[in-house]
């Protein structure tokens, strides 16, 4: 009796007996996609997770079945099962071969033979010890889907679950850490609509429905999320209001008649002055009107101690807080772990590309002979002072010292790289300095387009965004290359981003990682994303931090606790005026007589140097393309097209019976056609090309790198 036999004799009589699919509320997810596995080029994709049954009651996944035919050993199935369970957070999972039943407890490790599967509410009662009143209420309302156009993915469900079962229990700061691209609006509105639905609030009581803030610190995460809320077509039109600086100015007053509210914190901060007293906005709203805060990319803004935002999350401390981010890393944000706590659910770039929701990446890391500076008398100092003997690094360049041509051979070379058709951001120094990249792009582009490539910083203001709206646009292919110096960095949900081009030093490994994930989102025929690194970026892959869990900090030597809770030792109070802190007047500039000093600063003029004649063409260029696992670990050209298009078929045993074969047309043609059947036809082949910097060599060569690691010959 084969599987599909055991499942329609035995298997599914067995669940039905014990209610699943015939107590209402329950119901039976058979053959439940997990993810679709890892792509690997050309609409192929690496093994999927597929479970043989899902057990869901009451909108909740409590149990997963793994089966196999009647002939096989009872607990063959008990690893799948295992790792189908542990994969989708669930608690109890059975092996089965309808002969008998083999049970798992995941939470206490306890496993054995079984009499007959649980009935529903007995296996809601054993994963949920402890009733709760509110969980049973979010847990009777369904997860919206588009009207069947959209499916939530097995770990935004986790994290819905988890951060709603925090709330269920009482608790008011929740983090989530999500990498780049993984839909964490998506999960922000799936709670959102839960709460709304259940009609919590912080009274208790399902009373009313709750006021939700999502607050961001960018006005393109905010509009984004805002218009992500309103595609799920859920709400009411009028139960959504984006906060806008002018239209409080014009109402005179901030909304308060809505459900939903979107601003940034900026807006939050401003507001005229009252009495001479800073008023901001935030005040308007009694401490107590939000239920539910969700702060967006929180290690970047309102939970760090230093932070002026900091106050309005403290002002509204009655609201549950939900902090979403990117960054596991802690050592460069450890107040937001302090102000949230632990996160309740990960899931990292690592375990986004391995199971399929984003896209693998290779890096090119280029160097240059002018990396570096210093100054000789033959080069031309156009402006400024520059310091003789003194070197240049790349943290000085289009910041102090500006030299056109080093750009100009940069720009020139990663255009010669790319395919010109493709999406790409260029990251830049400074604004100033996206204007001069963007300039010296379009000088060199094939393209007719005028509007071929833009900037887009904060200088640009309506355009800038109506540009980046065109970008992000997939039916649209101009603007094809936009530049940037911080702006980009993060909220830009542009699917088809093909390369991304570093030009200016990342210091930070949470901003490193924000820039790798523009590039991750999935697209058609989308199998990687190439990073050209001008700046050393790269090295943040050797980072032990880099796609792990982050190692506990050392426990302080006076309370023991990892984050330290001993109290702050206040400052001594003013030895003057005998406050703490202090609340002297200021003294005055000895020079202008004013508080604060308002004498002009003198301002440093930027150096620009042009190279001396016939010195731009001694520039020289090393190239190395470098392919990462994703979690950080370097891996082979070979290693990483096999994880794009399978193994290379065993056509011949070495590099002389290769060149035989190659050598006769007729035998070339066969091995061509024979490599085509196998998935490696002339596209693919056109492909590899390109990843192995092979454009200008034969096919020949291609085949000898890839299979023999032989280095490629340029015709």
């Amino acid at each position: 009796m084969n599987e599909a036999e055991t499942r329609a004799e035995h298997i599914d009589p067995a669940l039905a007996a014990a209610g699943w699919g015939v107590v209402e509320g329950s119901r039976i997810r058979r053959e439940y996609p997990i993810a679709p596995g890892r792509l690997e080029g050309y609409g192929r994709r690496g093994k999927s997770l597929t479970a043989d049954y899902v057990l869901e009651y009451r909108n909740t996944k409590l149990a997963v079945v793994e089966a196999k035919a009647w002939e096989e050993a009872l607990t063959e199935g008990v690893a799948q099962a295992k790792n189908y369970a542990g994969k989708l957070a669930i608690r109890f999972t059975y092996a089965t071969n309808g002969q008998g039943i083999y049970g798992i407890d995941m939470q206490s490790g306890t496993e054995g033979d079984v009499p007959r599967y649980p009935t529903p509410d007995e296996l809601w009662n054993l994963t949920f010890a402890e009733q709760n009143a509110w969980r049973d209420r979010f847990a009777a309302v369904p997860f919206p889907d588009k009207s069947g156009t959209w499916e939530i993915r097995f770990y935004q469900e986790i994290a819905v679950n988890k951060v709603l079962e925090k709330i269920a229990n009482s608790e008011r700061r929740i983090l989530l850490t999500m990498a780049t691209g993984t839909g964490k609006t998506s999960i922000a509105f799936q709670i959102a609509w839960k709460l709304f639905q259940a009609r919590w609030s912080l009274s208790g009581e399902p009373t009313r429905r709750p006021r939700i803030l999502f607050l961001a610190d960018r006005n393109t995460l905010a509009t984004q999320a805002n218009n992500d809320f309103t595609s799920f077509a859920a709400f009411q039109e009028d139960a959504l209001v984006r906060i806008k600086p002018e239209d409080i100015r014009k109402k005179g007053k901030v909304p308060k008649n809505n459900s939903l509210f979107f601003t940034i914190f900026q807006t939050f901060m401003s507001g005229p002055p009252k009495d001479g007293e800073p008023s901001p906005y935030f005040g308007e709203y009694p401490a107590d009107f939000f239920d539910f805060i969700v702060i967006d990319e929180c290690h970047r803004g309102g939970a760090k101690d230093e932070s002026s935002w900091r106050g309005i999350l403290e002002y509204f401390a009655p609201a549950v807080q939900l902090g979403l981010t990117a960054t596991p890393k802690r050592k460069d944000n450890v107040n937001t772990y302090a102000y949230f706590g632990e996160p309740v659910y990960i899931y990292s770039l690592r375990d986004g590309i391995n199971d399929g929701f984003l896209t693998p990446f290779k890096v090119k890391q280029i160097q240059t002979t002018l990396d570096e500076y210093v100054y000789t008398p033959d080069d031309k100092l156009i402006e400024g002072e520059v310091e003789t003997g003194k070197r240049y690094e790349e943290k000085d360049f289009n910041k102090i010292i500006e030299i056109k041509e080093r750009e100009a051979f940069r720009v020139k070379l990663f255009m010669d790289m790319i395919d010109q058709r493709q999406k790409t951001l260029v990251f830049c120094a400074t604004q100033l300095h996206a204007l001069a990249v963007r300039d010296l792009i379009n000088q060199l582009k094939t393209s007719k387009e005028p509007n071929y490539c833009v900037r887009v910083t904060a200088d640009d203001g309506a355009l800038g965004e109506q540009h980046l709206r065109d970008f992000q646009d997939n039916e649209k292919s101009i603007p094809t290359i936009l530049t940037t110096s911080q702006k980009l960095s993060t909220g830009v949900d542009a699917r088809n981003v093909r390369n991304i081009v570093l030009m200016r030093p990342i210091n930070s490994i949470i901003e490193f990682k924000q820039i790798i994930g523009r590039g991750t989102r999935l697209y058609d025929g989308k199998d990687y994303f190439t990073i050209y690194d001008f700046v050393k970026a790269h090295h943040h892959f050797a980072d032990p931090e880099w796609d792990g869990e982050p190692d506990d900090d050392e426990p302080c030597e006076e309370c023991g606790a990892s984050p330290c809770v001993c109290e702050k030792v206040p400052t001594p109070p003013c030895a003057k005026c005998g406050k703490s802190p202090c609340e002297c007047e200021p003294m005055p500039c000895s020079k202008c007589g004013q508080t604060p000093c308002v004498c002009e600063k003198p301002t440093k003029k930027k150096i620009r140097i042009k190279l001396a004649d016939g010195k731009e063409r001694t520039i020289q260029h090393m190239l190395a393309t470098s392919f990462w696992h994703p979690d950080g670990t370097p891996m082979s050209a070979q290693q990483f097209m096999e994880n794009l298009y399978g193994k290379f078929p065993d056509f011949f045993q070495n590099e002389a019976e290769l060149r035989t074969i190659w050598s006769s047309p007729e035998t070339r043609a066969k091995l061509l056609e024979g490599l085509a059947d196998k998935g490696f036809g002339i596209d693919q082949m056109t492909e590899m090309q390109r990843i192995i910097d092979a454009e200008k060599s034969d096919l020949f060569d291609v085949l000898g790198h890839v299979a023999f690691a032989l280095t490629p010959l340029t015709r």
